[in-house]
């Protein structure tokens, strides 16, 4: 079967929840579930590593396999920080165009990340399986000298597999609270509008993992939520984390009689689709709870 990336809608998940258009949550469908993984926010990262990856699988198809020699050169195979990089199905590392070079002529099969993981393995295993596919890791990131949550896609080609990874995007507590204060001073000014832009997923606050959501202090319902637009009405006090901890009745106990909180949770990454640790910031906004939270590392 012949891989595509490019098949990959763009698409929000909360916590897994199966809900149907307009109707509430059902028992099953409270917390995270295994339905995350299939619904992801395709990030402009993931986007511009599926245009690399294209670019040089077309490269390769049309060179064969002494095209790779050039993903370490090229420039048209280079976009900013993400670069392709070749291995065969044996392990044979051949390729780089970044801080991988340093492994090529060497098998990588029992190379591990810092978690102890055998990805390369993992994507030779897919790539056989699958023709291609994506697998996610700890890679070092020149950026901050740490190791970082990395997702690479491939496809494979004959013996030959190519690949492009990126780091996926995570939002500190500073862009929260930065968000967070640009909602609740929406929200103060004109609530209509300002819940309908928290949900406009090309708007300013949806972006990567961070998003806005609101509930009615009164009701107890989602008047907004930048993740799930499909939450909006229902009843913001049943939602529980992976670990069973009801999230809104928490959020309204930390806030009590005050102006801000924070409340720590399990929840989807929208971008890695994984249940995560999240810290969400509150704010009260005459009768609505207005949040925004970030993925702890």
């Amino acid at each position: 079967m012949k891989f595509s990336t490019t098949r990959i809608a763009r698409a929000f998940v909360l916590g897994g929840l199966a809900l149907a258009a307009g109707s509430a949550l059902s028992q099953d469908a409270r917390s995270p579930g295994a339905a995350a993984d299939a619904l992801r926010v395709v990030t402009p990262a993931e986007q511009r590593a599926v245009a690399l990856l294209d670019r040089a699988v077309r490269h390769v198809e049309a060179r064969g396999e002494a095209g790779v020699a050039a993903f370490s050169r090229d420039e048209q195979l280079i976009d900013r920080d993400l670069y392709v990089y070749a291995l065969r199905t044996d392990g044979r590392f051949l390729a780089s165009g970044g801080f991988s070079a340093a492994l090529v002529g060497t098998n990588v099969l029992d190379y591990t990340d810092a978690d102890g993981k055998a990805f390369f393995r993992d994507i030779v295993a897919v790539a056989r399986e699958q023709g291609g596919g994506r697998v996610e890791y700890k890679w070092f990131n020149p950026a901050d000298s740490r190791g970082e949550p990395k997702v690479t896609l491939f496809r494979k080609i004959g013996e030959l597999i190519v690949a492009v990874g990126y780091f996926s995007p995570r939002a500190t507590p500073t862009d929260a609270k930065a968000m967070l204060r640009a909602a609740t001073k929406a929200v103060d000014a004109d609530q209509r509008q300002a819940f309908a832009d928290f949900q406009r997923a090309d708007g300013r606050f949806v972006r990567d993992d961070l998003y806005v959501f609101a509930v009615d202090l009164a009701s107890g319902r989602f008047v907004a939520h930048g993740a799930d637009p499909r939450l909006v009405g229902t009843d913001a006090n049943r939602l529980v984390d992976s670990q069973g901890q009801r999230i809104v009745p928490g959020m309204i106990a930390r806030l009590g009689d005050g102006s801000s909180a924070e409340f720590d949770y399990q929840w989807v990454n929208p971008v890695s689709g994984r249940t995560e640790a999240k810290r969400s910031f509150l704010r009260r906004s005459g009768d609505m709870l207005v949040g925004v939270g970030y993925y702890t590392r």
